[in-house]
């Protein structure tokens, strides 16, 4: 499929930057799935604290690293960032609700998300372009 002629080509260092900001989140997220699979007693008791059920942890991973995945095949890393975006939300209501502070981390992953994404991918700077 030729390229439009109205995106520019991603230069090796916005490449390189993108990908090092995509691999943040990434990583945050395998970590926290496995963390979800493993259930250690701090992952329980957050868990409890959030008034989630520990049943639910098993989903909660799976989705983690099923978005995650999405998100790194470049075909379909838009609709990753979308599911992030999502999942992001969902976890910073979590937070919200129950008067934790640490709502932000959410928020920041989910920036770094998109900043990583917009920088490694010329699709995404043509659809919003930023203006010098």
């Amino acid at each position: 499929m030729p390229s439009d002629p109205q995106t520019t080509p991603v230069s090796k260092k916005m490449l390189w930057a993108g990908r090092i900001i995509s691999a943040l989140p990434v990583l945050m997220l395998l970590v926290s799935a496995l963390m979800k699979f493993a259930k250690p007693e701090p992952v329980v008791k957050g868990f409890a604290d959030l008034g989630w059920d520990m049943s639910l942890a098993l989903g909660l991973g799976i989705t983690e690293v099923a978005c995650t995945i999405i998100y790194l095949i470049p075909r379909t890393a838009v609709l990753g960032a979308i599911l992030l975006t999502g999942y992001f939300g969902g976890a910073t209501a979590t937070h919200v609700r129950v008067g934790d502070p640490s709502f932000v981390g959410p928020v920041v992953l989910g920036v770094l998300v998109w900043l990583g994404l917009f920088l490694r991918d010329d699709r995404l700077r043509a659809l919003i372009p930023l203006r010098s």
